[in-house]
């Protein structure tokens, strides 16, 4: 197994007789990968599972080539930023983070110069020696946040790091998401924001009461479901005219007109012929295209395609 790569084999994990996840394997890179699936999909127990929090039922994980029974190395190479809003009684965010450092090892200046890197890091500083028992969700989300980072690992793990972050702290965030994958990190991410995972997933994970339906990039996850049309925009001069064309073909399944009276909307089981035949129909009728996009190349939709109704209560 390799020391760059996040490992499952065969992983499974039951809580007596309930099921957490089952029969997962799977070879995360570095970058930003996003968990997504419903409440009980199994994303948060992939997590502690990760972090060692939890060891499994059955199979067997690595961590950049750390094994679960060997917490002192895997707390070195993981940082973890828990959804559960839980903090010790009358702690400041200064204190808070420079506590976590101390239990660590680190000595006490070096706890000190991580502490404030982190916090500005994550935008705390002013209130940095205010209780966080007086800060607001989304300041103690970042509180949480700044913890997970302050011993630089190579492996972040954040169970939905986004939530209740106003929009100003939610691009910063994943700015820093997008910032630590490039420079080679294990950025792991559950979010119900989908928009948002499609913009800062280098890879997507989709699990289903227990199960992992799919993995790798969103487009090329969505090129594989074969039996569901490709839905397509296309913004143009003369759409009735082109609908009627476009319906000559087996291939299109649909076409719906916008009310604007310049866009349709297509669904194509063949979307390389598609693209194909416009060209041709432009050019043998003067329809003037202004625009061609994929209307459901994103998470929401391939979740939709992959468990059904299941997708919208993500």
């Amino acid at each position: 197994m390799s020391d760059n790569l996040i490992t499952f084999a065969n992983v499974s994990r039951f809580y007596g007789e309930v099921l957490g996840i089952n029969n997962v394997s799977l070879s995360i890179p570095p970058g930003v990968t996003s968990l997504v699936g419903p409440n009980g999909s199994g994303k948060t127990t992939l997590m502690n599972l990760m972090t060692g929090l939890i060891r499994p039922t059955e199979g067997e994980i690595r961590v950049l080539g750390i094994a679960p029974n060997d917490p002192g190395r895997l707390c070195r190479a993981v940082g973890y930023c828990a959804q559960f809003d839980a903090f010790p009684k009358g702690l400041s965010g200064y204190q808070f983070v420079y506590s976590f450092l101390l239990m660590h090892g680190f000595e006490p200046a070096e706890c000190g110069r991580r502490t404030l890197a982190a916090l500005e890091m994550v935008g705390m500083m002013e209130a940095r020696n205010r209780p966080v028992a007086a800060y607001s969700k989304g300041m103690r989300q970042r509180a949480r946040l700044a913890q997970a980072i302050a011993h630089d690992p190579q492996v972040l793990v954040l169970d939905e790091p986004l939530n209740g972050l106003d929009p100003l702290a939610r691009a910063e965030a994943i700015a820093l998401f997008q910032q630590w994958g490039k420079a080679g990190k294990h950025v792991i991410v559950s979010s119900h924001i989908l928009h948002e995972v499609d913009r800062i997933s280098d890879q997507v994970i989709l699990l289903s009461q227990g199960y992992v339906v799919a993995e790798g990039q969103i487009q090329s996850v969505r090129g594989e479901v074969k039996d569901q049309p490709m839905q397509i925009l296309v913004r143009c001069s003369r759409p009735n005219q082109l609908a009627a064309r476009l319906f000559i073909e087996n291939h299109v399944v649909e076409a719906k007109l916008h009310t604007n009276g310049k866009e349709i909307l297509l669904r194509t089981r063949d979307a390389d012929g598609f693209y194909l035949l416009l060209n041709r129909i432009v050019l043998d009728s003067g329809i003037e295209v202004e625009s061609v996009s994929p209307a459901d190349d994103d998470v929401n939709s391939v979740y939709q395609y992959l468990i059904g109704g299941e997708g919208a209560a993500i």
